[in-house]
């Protein structure tokens, strides 16, 4: 493990592209100070240039090497939900980055990951690394190992493997402008609403899409863009829908179905003459189970002979399903 973390730090120096495990998803790293690594990139996921990257670092202190100013809420921040799934804009000293990483703006997106190899990654690099999810742009964010090898193999220098199936989480991580009295969340992830105004004790709102979209700059990624899209159309089928609604629904299409619902649901469906592939969110109620494998579920039907992805919706209200939503939502072309 050594050799292979000393390796790819090695290339990350000269400019390479690695990918790297969170406890997200997987993150395309390139040493986050050289433009033209940078710039591949982009170039790499088919990523429109103005849509920003995160910088991981690895430590709470190494921050304020980089921002302008970091105030008593966003250390505060650091302090409870790092290393974590929590992403906090700040601005930054000017000249810290390559232009490439913030789209130009000077403000940038960090996050500390909860990934030992990958801290330590960035302390053999000496320098944060960019990070985003290590897909094509508008694929489905990679899990697990395979899905990193599908988009990108013998296109990058390589993958710092990791020992899990999947990543712990499953979904990108929650995105937040610290304010003057308040907590602006820019994109749904584990971290809640609910779990941030606990922990530090000010207002969070979550801004909507039509809010971030009102900005002339793009602070945060997964704002702007479709995202995680199989090459099929994807219908998300509402949670309140019964298995009697899923039956009618899938009737009424003439192609082949495939199913990414809780099992009770794929126990139900999957023998109906049309469906020729599920995958299984988990036990029936397990958010964080559904989270964790929604991107994995769509990587894999997408794989089937169906023409048409069902997908389990979960209840938008609250708070703990606010990330898989968003997710799905951005992926689905339809709504039943």
């Amino acid at each position: 493990m050594p050799d292979q973390l000393d390796q790819a730090a090695q290339c990350l120096k000269e400019g390479g592209l690695v990918a790297f495990p969170t406890e997200t998803v997987f993150g395309l790293g390139a040493i986050a100070n050289n433009e033209a690594a940078v710039q591949s990139v982009f170039k790499t996921k088919g990523r429109p240039n103005d849509n920003p990257l995160i910088i991981h670092v690895a430590s709470i202190e190494s921050v304020h090497h980089y921002a302008a100013s970091v105030s008593p809420l966003a250390q505060a921040l650091m302090e409870k939900f790092w290393p974590g799934p929590l992403t906090i804009i700040l601005p930054i000293k000017t000249g810290t980055f390559a232009p490439a990483a913030t789209a130009g703006q000077n403000t940038a997106g960090f996050r500390m990951p909860d990934q030992d190899q990958t801290l330590a990654l960035i302390d053999k690099v000496g320098f944060p690394l960019v990070g985003p999810s290590a897909n094509l742009s508008g694929k489905p964010s990679p899990t697990s190992l395979a899905h990193v090898l599908h988009d990108f193999n013998g296109k990058i220098a390589g993958v710092v493997a990791n020992q899990a199936e999947l990543t712990a989480i499953g979904v990108e991580s929650t995105v937040v402008l610290p304010l003057a009295d308040h907590i602006e969340i820019l994109r749904p992830g584990h971290v809640t609403v609910n779990m941030i105004e606990e922990a530090i004790g000010v207002p969070a709102h979550v801004r909507t899409a039509a809010e971030q979209l009102a900005n002339q700059a793009i602070m945060s990624p997964g704002v702007k863009y479709r995202h995680y899209s199989p090459k099929q159309p994807v219908y998300l089928m509402a949670f309140d829908h019964t298995l009697e609604d899923w039956q009618e629904e899938i009737d009424k299409f003439p192609e082949a179905v495939a199913i990414l619902a809780y099992q009770d649901h794929i126990t139900s469906l999957q023998n109906h003459q049309k469906v020729v592939a599920s995958y299984s969110l988990g036990k029936k109620g397990d958010w964080e189970s559904a989270t964790r494998h929604l991107f994995a579920g769509l990587r894999a039907l997408e794989e089937s002979s169906a023409k048409i992805l069902m997908v389990q919706g979960l209840d938008p209200k609250v708070a703990d399903h606010q990330a898989y939503m968003n997710r799905l939502s951005k992926a689905a072309t339809h709504v039943l």
